[in-house]
């Protein structure tokens, strides 16, 4: 009889263990690990003074960084997304099926604002691509950076 329950209870870990291999491989187990979390951004001038702390939502999977604001009817005051990549690189960010305009602002593996772009949605806005040197593209509300003072240059301080 217990020769007939270890396979049993093998088989059982084995196709438990494909299960979750399959979801993460195709972005389905952030509900099992908790990968909707949350970062602080604190934005500083180059002088160390605070323009900005943004409370964001994290875009650490490829699934995730395809939706990312899409699924969003707008954003709260000091709200964002931040998105997360393996390394710096150039990045491209389109709007699209976005219900509302955004400011994205791309920062540099050392935590330097590299570049800060204004994506109003307009007709033809899922097509136009939005590019810059980032490890981070942090989305906020359009006129954010402006309001704040951000610029090129400032400096970057995540808090998962």
């Amino acid at each position: 009889m217990a020769s007939r329950r270890l396979p049993l209870a093998l088989a059982v870990v084995l196709v438990g263990a494909l299960v979750l291999t399959l979801a993460y491989q195709l972005g389905a187990l952030a509900v099992v690990t908790g990968s909707e979390e949350t970062a602080t951004v604190t934005i500083t001038d180059r002088e160390g003074g605070t323009l900005a702390t943004v409370e964001a939502e994290v875009a650490d999977t490829p699934p995730e960084r395809y939706t990312g604001l899409s699924d969003h009817d707008s954003l709260g005051s000091d709200e964002g997304m931040l998105f997360v990549f393996e390394r710096e690189s150039t990045q491209s960010f389109v709007m699209r099926d976005m219900a509302f305009p955004i400011d994205m602002i791309f920062v540099g593996e050392d935590g330097t604002v590299t570049e800060i772009h204004e994506a109003p949605v307009e007709e033809g806005s899922d097509t136009r691509s939005y590019r810059g040197e980032a490890k981070w593209v942090l989305e906020v509300d359009y006129g954010y950076a402006a309001e704040n003072g951000i610029t090129e240059g400032d400096r970057v301080e995540i808090e998962y």
